[in-house]
């Protein structure tokens, strides 16, 4: 399925957030960075940040919102060209001390800090600003034809900074992720916690490897839609279906190991109940397969819900109508 415009300048926006992570806490290190780091970082952030990032945004959505009709001084658009502005100011200045880091002036070491932390914090805002305010409103103002062709500019521009250029820095941003050992966000989440929020999702979870064999399920000491004990952890997936079922598990797994389904889903009556069944390949950074993840939701309350309930609007503090 195709990317929309608004998925690949968010992913932007995430993959820049990664690498704003890794490098600050490789910056923080007592030894600091290394110059092959402080290398990758620059060519990402003055490379692909500054100059291809934000002119896909310039020469496409905000080009289109002008057209349309928003002043570009004045309102959201005259804000968030002021921000690329500023933000080409401090890149500059980044740029400026990373080379010279990257020289051999280790005494650039502070002044390269200092660059970052005041670049990131202005970019992690104006990211926020652009996910949850601008596109929003670009994809209500611009008519059909306009949103589709962003999506041909912003590879345009991509094609202008060099061959292949989205997939050759999202790898420069990997690189700069695994040299910072940047941990998932879940490391810093104590395991009991991680179980509890877990067990508190209204879906049931179970967990497959990718030798197919059971390694987990949720809400163990909760009445469950399809009860399982620990008994089934190890078991291989097939002698946990019935029978007549075990070819569409194998067909299901067969698909996404080899990468060509991505989600297979069912619905099924239970008495006044629709269960909502899902499967989904988990995979890792690079793509490679770890198992298969079972998602089972109750949807009948989703399906009876009509009109819309505002935060707490007619609701006490325990999500029940007053």
């Amino acid at each position: 399925m195709s990317e929309t415009w608004r998925e690949l300048l968010m992913l932007d926006h995430e993959i820049t957030e990664r690498v704003f992570s890794a490098a600050e806490r490789a910056f923080a290190a007592p030894g600091g960075p290394t110059p092959g780091l402080v290398a990758n970082v620059r060519e990402y952030l003055v490379g692909y940040v500054d100059r291809c990032h934000n002119q896909k945004e310039e020469r496409t959505v905000f080009a289109l919102l002008e057209r349309a009709g928003m002043p570009v001084e004045g309102g959201p658009l005259a804000v968030m060209l002021a921000e690329h502005a500023r933000a080409k100011a401090l890149v500059e200045r980044l740029d400026a001390a990373a080379t010279a880091f990257v020289g051999g002036d280790r005494g650039r070491l502070d002044a390269l800090r200092e660059a970052l932390a005041e670049y990131a914090a202005l970019c992690k805002d104006h990211f926020w600003k652009e996910n949850d305010i601008l596109y929003p409103m670009a994809s209500r103002m611009l008519d059909e034809a306009a949103q589709a062709s962003i999506v041909p500019g912003i590879e345009e521009v991509e094609a202008g900074v060099g061959p292949d250029t989205r997939r050759r820095y999202h790898r420069i941003a990997d690189e700069i992720v695994k040299a910072a050992e940047l941990e998932d966000l879940s490391y810093g989440v104590d395991r009991d916690v991680l179980a509890a929020i877990l067990n508190t999702l209204p879906v049931e979870l179970s967990f497959v490897d990718h030798e197919d064999r059971v390694r987990y399920f949720s809400h163990e000491r909760s009445e469950k839609i399809f009860p399982r004990s620990r008994g089934a952890i190890g078991t291989n997936v097939r002698n946990c279906h019935p029978q007549k079922s075990v070819h569409l598990v194998e067909r299901i797994l067969a698909d996404f190991k080899a990468g060509r389904h991505e989600v297979a889903e069912f619905w099924i009556d239970m008495g006044p109940r629709k269960v909502h069944i899902r499967y989904w390949p988990v995979r890792d950074r690079t793509g490679r397969y770890l198992g298969c993840l079972e998602t089972v939701q109750d949807v009948t309350p989703i399906q009876r819900l009509t009109g819309q309930r505002r935060l707490l609007d007619d609701a006490g503090a325990d999500g029940k109508a007053a």
